[in-house]
């Protein structure tokens, strides 16, 4: 069954969860912009059944926010070296925004205020912040915020849905997503518009996702996931489930055109869409992306929009 762009591979989730180091205390909890749904428990999780079904909003959201907290310390431990603590990488290629430059010239950047979505561990957000930027770090999940709290944190961290964004309108220079919220949600014009609201005018939002052919593959980094197993223009959602049939973690499929058309609903201008190739150094496997898939086909697509 097709997994596109889960972070995280299966593993021994026990012996991992007792090599994490569990964050510490801190007055700078995450601020929670919905505090009638508490996060998960990070504990253990019975086999799901992988499916592809239908899946609306809610169901997605309060599936994705328990799926990354019941997984963010098996995430940072397995991705947290390639990551790094202060990087900015927008995928699994490597590309580092020190050398795409998508947000804008580097030392442009100071100064700014910036929205990191889907932040995660804030890792892009620290790096915002050594460039002088004035990053808020937003995460669905309660657990990837505390790693971001015990790394180390200088800026304010907020836990809240990106279909609903805490903030009044207008109030950033900039905006990005990498890998954040847009593959998991079912209503993706929502977010976009959320985001060109609090945008100030020039502003600029970049998120990168799956590359939607890589649906139409099956998620393995070998052999078996170069060749083509469904139809790309299939949007049924992945989805998987515990024996009562509910959703534990699901991922929505866009064509390419859809996602273009969706910025376009939005509001927003599309000025570029980035596919970026495997480099040369990269020999990591990550998922399904591996050197063998990502020389032949695109792992990666990275929309830059601009709010007029």
């Amino acid at each position: 069954m097709h997994e596109p762009a889960r972070k995280c591979q299966e593993s021994a989730r026990e012996a991992v969860r007792e090599s994490v180091q569990e964050p510490q205390e801190s007055a700078r909890e995450p601020v929670r912009a919905d505090a009638s749904v508490p996060p998960e428990a990070a504990a253990g999780e019975a086999e799901a059944a992988a499916t592809r079904r239908d899946a609306g909003a809610a169901e997605s959201s309060r599936a994705n926010r328990g799926w990354w907290d019941r997984n963010a310390d098996e995430y940072q431990i397995e991705h947290g070296t390639f990551l790094g603590d202060d990087r900015f990488v927008w995928c699994p290629e490597g590309l580092d925004e020190v050398e795409a430059e998508l947000l804008g010239p580097t030392e442009e950047l100071e100064g700014k205020d910036v929205l990191e979505i889907g932040a995660g561990a804030a890792q892009c957000s620290r790096w915002l912040a050594a460039q002088g930027a004035r990053p808020v770090a937003l995460d669905l999940s309660h657990r990837q915020l505390q790693h971001a709290l015990r790394i180390g944190v200088s800026f304010p961290l907020v836990e809240a849905d990106a279909g609903a964004l805490p903030f009044a309108d207008g109030s950033f220079d900039l905006a990005c997503s990498a890998y954040g919220a847009l593959p998991f949600v079912a209503d993706p014009v929502r977010v976009l518009t959320e985001v060109r609201r609090v945008l100030r005018p020039g502003g600029r939002f970049v998120f990168s996702v799956t590359h939607p052919v890589r649906w139409a593959f099956p998620d393995e980094p070998g052999p078996e996931g170069l060749s083509v197993a469904s139809s790309y223009f299939d949007r049924t959602p992945y989805v998987e489930q515990d024996e009562a049939g509910r959703a534990v973690y699901v991922e929505h499929h866009r064509t390419l055109g859809d996602r273009v058309r969706d910025v376009v609903a939005a509001g927003l201008r599309l000025v570029d869409v980035a596919e970026p190739e495997w480099p040369a150094w990269n020999s990591s496997e990550w998922g399904g992306w591996s050197p063998l898939r990502g020389k032949l086909i695109p792992g990666t697509a990275i929309f830059v929009c601009v709010r007029d």
